[in-house]
């Protein structure tokens, strides 16, 4: 018996070698051939993993695991270094991996560019890789009259298992809030000096009457403020309804406004209220019981659900180690499917929130040191943090035909906030190519849908992004003009639209956004043959292509904004960026604006089409002349007259500002219906404007 025990593992080392030999000694055209091991749920992990299916005897078959099937491979390494074939391949059955604890990749486990490690999808089938535990042993109850859902969770008492996430049914449910749709406000902010700047929050705030009462278990509970670009979770430390005093654990990193108008407070929610758990869908973590509660939807029957709550807060861990060129590169992921994942802030920390774009959060997939690397037809879905990052030193990487959805953050995250001198240690070269990403921000409103920090040379190409609470691309992490090594990057008939609003009709909640958005020096930095529409902000700065402080040398043409609420363009300050034709139509308040004047050139914007029927032309400061606007066709379709803040058409062309611009209708095709290709006769070609391609 002892023999049999151990004998499979000889077997595959054994057997991986001779494999290995054998094609070696085949004749040239024949010298290679795969390595093929099978992962399935009924699979046994002390079997040889060489067969797809379980052997008629049951004695032989896949595995079990897919950790299993790295530890194999990595035995085979260990024995024979220069493999001797096309790839070594894992094919993975349908069903659910639970992981204990994340997979782990170091430099050992990398292939090469002759003979890459795969982990792939067994052809026509969905395998899923998850960091969730099943939630089973439901039972009906009835609490104050409503039919509830409960089950006992020993290992969620006292606070040991914290999730604040859940799926039923391959769906994400959300936790009992107050109110249920819609925001309450702040009513007054007693500690907040009268001089208090954005940056200095607060602990505390007075609620107006009957908005909030001393629910049980406060401890439980969460206020989810929103202000500026950001929202922050507090934590209920009291409740004082006398007073009307709302008391928290820690601090709002930001002032509680909603902007920057002192007098204008936040609005906010209450999230995992017990007595407010009244709406098909939700649910309740007692988090000292260890009790969840969950109201069912109609014809939702507990006993048959598939439910699935967050343990792991990574799932894949690329633990290369860039400083020391040790990377780990040629392993390939295809059709595998990532989720069910969950990051909370430290509970150490003694002030919450970000500054901005979740950029504190990490990925569910994280990866440190990687190049050649790939993920191909794979999904991330039903997570609560970012879905993947490449952080530093990843490189020459391809993430193309994913699916990015039911997110907690945002979809991808490139590169690191810090600039790395050492350029082994720095992130570039990434391509992130047809995907779609999409319907994120859940959790951690002010993700975004693609975040590029200290990186450079990356390509972002045909990728669908929408319905996200915050930006949908961000590339930069440099405010102002220090030196920066996000530049070179190309992002490229993108279409990204519903942004701070959602296509469900949700929003908005934040402001100062943008289609894409900006920071810092970029020289090469291309925005080119995008489609930007339906970005909205809150309260102010919703716009389509947003130059934020510093940006500078970034070339936008080609692209195509509409339906904005502040603007298709909007530079706040910036150095000789070049905004060339592009259609910009259909802003609400105003179709382009600049900020901040400075001693130098903001921009060139020439030979773009500005189209819209509400809301002024310009928004900011236009009363320098340290810009440069020529060769653009403007036309206002309801018939009101242009004027350019209190200029006249005339008056703004005799102070020398597009001296060659015209107004006039641009003949487009079907501007109703979101077409906005133009007619053969329109003047616009006359102005030097190139008809833009289409996707």
């Amino acid at each position: 018996m002892k023999d049999r025990i151990i004998h499979p593992t000889r077997f595959i080392i054994i057997l991986g070698i001779m494999l290995m030999a054998n094609a070696h000694s085949k004749p040239e055209s024949h010298a290679r051939a795969d390595v093929v091991y099978y992962v399935a749920r009924d699979g046994n992990d002390r079997w040889s993993g060489t067969l797809s299916s379980p052997n008629a005897s049951k004695t032989d078959g896949p595995f079990a695991t897919i950790r299993r099937a790295l530890e194999i491979i990595r035995e085979i390494k260990t024995q024979q270094q220069d493999l001797k074939a096309d790839s070594i391949t894992v094919q993975i059955h349908d069903g659910h991996y639970f992981q204990e604890a994340p997979l782990i990749f170091r430099p050992g486990d990398s292939g090469s560019k002759t003979c890459p490690v795969i982990f792939m999808a067994y052809p026509g089938e969905h395998p899923v890789i998850s960091g969730g535990r099943r939630i089973t042993g439901w039972r009906q109850t009835s609490v104050e009259g409503k039919t509830l859902w409960m089950a006992d969770l020993p290992e969620a008492r006292a606070n040991q298992w914290v999730f604040k996430e859940l799926w039923v049914n391959g769906q994400r449910r959300f936790r009992a809030r107050y109110p249920t749709k819609g925001l309450l406000r702040i009513a007054g902010l007693p500690d907040m000096p009268p001089d208090a700047k954005y940056d200095e929050g607060q602990n505390r705030f007075e609620f107006a009457e009957s908005d909030i009462r001393n629910w049980e278990n406060l401890s439980d509970m969460e206020v989810v403020l929103f202000h500026y670009w950001v929202d922050v979770r507090l934590p209920i430390a009291a409740v004082d309804e006398k007073s009307r005093i709302i008391t928290f654990s820690k601090s709002s990193r930001r002032r509680m406004t909603e902007g920057h108008d002192r007098k204008k407070f936040a609005p906010y929610y209450v999230e995992n209220v017990f007595e407010h758990l009244d709406t098909p869908g939700e649910w309740y973590l007692n988090r000292q019981t260890g009790i969840l509660y969950y109201m069912p939807l109609p014809d939702e029957e507990m006993h048959q659900a598939d439910a699935i709550a967050p343990a792991l807060s990574r799932l894949l861990s690329f633990e290369g180690k860039p400083e020391t060129d040790r990377f780990i590169e040629h392993i390939h992921f295809r059709g595998i499917a990532f989720e069910h994942s969950e990051w909370l802030y430290p509970s150490e920390s003694n002030e919450i929130g970000d500054l901005q774009a979740a950029v504190a959060v990490p990925g569910a997939v994280y990866a440190e040191g990687i190049r050649q690397c790939c993920f191909e037809k794979c999904s991330f879905r039903h997570l609560g943090s970012y879905a993947l990052e490449l952080s530093r030193g990843c490189q020459n990487n391809r993430i193309t035909n994913c699916e990015f959805a039911d997110l907690g953050a945002g979809g991808i995250k490139i590169g690191k906030p810090l600039q790395r001198e050492l350029p082994a240690e720095q992130t570039h070269s990434n391509v992130i190519a047809k995907c779609h990403i999409h319907s994120g921000g859940y959790f951690y409103h002010q993700a975004v849908g693609v975040w590029i920090g200290q990186s450079f040379d990356n390509q972002l190409i045909r990728n669908h992004i929408h319905d996200f609470y915050y930006t949908g691309i961000s590339v930069g992490w440099t405010w102002g003009y220090k030196p920066t090594l996000a530049k070179g990057n190309l992002v490229e008939f993108n279409h990204v639209h519903h942004i701070g609003i959602r296509t469900t009709g949700e929003g908005p909640l934040l402001s100062d956004m943008g289609g894409i958005y900006t920071l810092g020096i970029q020289p090469g930095t291309v925005i080119r043959n995008n489609v930007f529409h339906d970005i909205a902000a809150h309260n102010y700065g919703g716009w389509g292509i947003y130059f934020d402080e510093g940006s500078t040398h970034i070339l936008a043409e080609n692209n195509i904004v509409y339906r904005t609420t502040h603007g298709g363009f909007h530079q706040h300050y910036g150095k000789e960026n070049i905004i060339r034709n592009n259609i910009f139509a259909h802003g609400r308040d105003a179709q382009i604006q600049r900020t901040r004047k400075e001693p130098h050139l903001s921009f060139t914007f020439m030979k773009n089409i500005i189209y819209w029927n509400e809301g002024n032309v310009l928004a900011g400061n236009w009363d320098d002349a340290n810009f440069m606007l020529d060769n653009n066709l403007y036309f206002r379709t309801d018939g009101a007259e242009i004027r350019f803040g209190e200029l006249s058409w005339d008056e703004w062309q005799a102070k020398g500002r597009d001296p060659h611009s015209e107004n006039a209708d641009p003949l487009l095709i079907a501007p109703e219906n979101d077409d906005y290709r133009l007619r053969d006769a329109s003047p616009a070609f006359k102005l030097g404007f190139r008809k833009i391609e289409s996707d």
